[in-house]
């Protein structure tokens, strides 16, 4: 018989599906379908069968028509092909393994398929990037290539994949929009920008695809390690000028006294006139009109307890603290404070990390240098040492103070770490 049957010829009857399904050919068919898979569904080359046991020998010398004598088994595929089309079966080996079940997968074509798809999706991916003010970022294509090597985009589906990298790519390029870009906002809501990017405001939740992705790029951009915790994380965000949300991070502030008339600022007048401090969240912030009067002075301190002992002495001048550091929050007032013509000056620690911080405040906002010269620096140590305080050493990598060349030989020398009390006495007499 040499018939050959369509694959939509009638299905096998009874005795031959019984014939076929006997547990001696059990072995050669899970055989046979791992190499057609494997060959593109083509009837290629030679399969061997180890430790044939009885039952299988007499059904392989049934199907084959010839005896099989020896515990091995060679069969050539492309003669079991031919002997399947010309028997009762009347279909070739992929047509009879298809019906027999389950469906044949063309693993090559598969793998042909998938490379073009990851080719498809980097190009389009590089392309996007392209068009972005991103393209100009010297670390973005580094970004790109360590997200390709990293093989974790490409394990989604395909829309999934291209769906995840363009949003990361719009996302970093709001955060890093370059001199051309649209104004932004200086400081971003996590869920705000997430439905900016995303569409939902939970798009850039902790533990996501993309927000993994983003969080990469921002620690390339800004030249930092990829954090290991959430604490981290949020920092990270923080750098990036996101905070994960608007309520939890307020900034400490005392006698302000903006001059709009809707309830927010008329609350900061009421509690500035009752020497009563005030904790500002980024939401409140978002909805205050800060306008000050024209010059304004604001002083700014690292430590909350000048802004309670300012309170406690009824102080009249403006006062805003870092808490020892300047967070989103934080930056995100003095930004408006700034750009009311404000003015400000700052003083912090005595160490190096407060140093590196009145740097930051000092460059961004061309603020003035309070009580934070060579002179105040060896006065207050001195002071410390005659009434006996006990002494702080100073330790970790020396900072120069933009503001004054002789401070950091001047700290050096001493090796004396000051906080920002022991200046206490003379920061009240001037907010006073």
């Amino acid at each position: 018989m040499t018939s050959h049957r369509a694959l939509d010829a009638a299905p096998l009857d009874a005795e031959t599906l019984a014939f076929l399904t006997r547990p001696g050919l059990t072995r050669l068919w899970a055989a046979a379908r791992t190499r057609l898979e494997r060959n593109g569904l083509q009837p290629t080359g030679t399969i061997k069968l180890q430790h044939v046991d009885p039952p299988e020998r007499e059904a392989l010398s049934l199907l084959l028509a010839k005896p099989l004598t020896t515990s091995t088994a060679t069969i050539h595929l492309p003669d079991l092909d031919t002997r399947l089309r010309a028997s009762a079966v009347g279909r070739g080996l992929a047509e009879t393994l298809a019906e027999l079940g389950p469906a044949l997968t063309d693993r090559r074509a598969a793998r042909d398929a998938a490379a073009a798809q990851r080719t498809g999706l980097w190009s389009a991916a590089e392309a996007t990037l392209a068009a972005t003010p991103l393209a100009a970022q010297p670390w973005a294509a580094r970004w790109l290539e360590e997200t390709r090597r990293a093989g974790t985009v490409a394990r989604q589906d395909g829309s999934t994949a291209a769906t995840v990298l363009t949003q990361a790519i719009q996302t970093l390029a709001m955060l890093f929009p370059g001199p051309a870009a649209e104004p932004t906002p200086a400081v971003w809501g996590r869920g705000e920008l997430a439905t900016r990017t995303t569409g939902s405001a939970h798009g850039l939740d902790d533990g996501t695809l993309l927000s993994r992705l983003v969080l990469r790029g921002i620690a390339l951009a800004s030249g930092t390690d990829f954090p290991v915790d959430a604490p981290g994380r949020r920092a990270l965000w923080r750098l990036a000028s996101v905070t994960p949300d608007e309520v939890s991070s307020t900034v400490l502030t005392y006698g302000l006294r903006p001059t709009g008339a809707t309830w927010g600022e008329r609350t900061l007048r009421e509690r500035a006139d009752h020497n009563l401090e005030t904790h500002l969240t980024l939401r409140e912030l978002r909805a205050l009109h800060l306008e000050m009067p024209s010059r304004t002075r604001i002083h700014v301190c690292e430590n909350p307890r000048v802004v309670e002992a300012a309170a406690d002495a009824g102080c009249t001048e403006p006062l805003v603290c870092t808490s020892g550091s300047a967070t989103t929050v934080v930056l995100t007032l003095l930004d408006a404070l700034a750009a009311t013509g404000c003015a400000f000056a700052y003083h912090g620690d005595f160490d190096w990390p407060g140093i590196a911080l009145a740097n930051r405040v000092l460059e961004r906002y061309g603020a003035q240098a309070w009580r934070m010269g060579t002179g105040d620096y060896e006065y207050l140590a001195t002071r410390t040492q005659v009434h006996g305080t006990p002494q702080l050493l100073l330790t970790g990598p020396r900072v120069e103070a933009v503001w004054d060349a002789e401070l950091a030989p001047a700290m050096e020398a001493l090796g004396i770490a000051l906080h920002e009390e022991a200046a206490l006495d003379l920061l009240l007499e001037d907010l006073s």
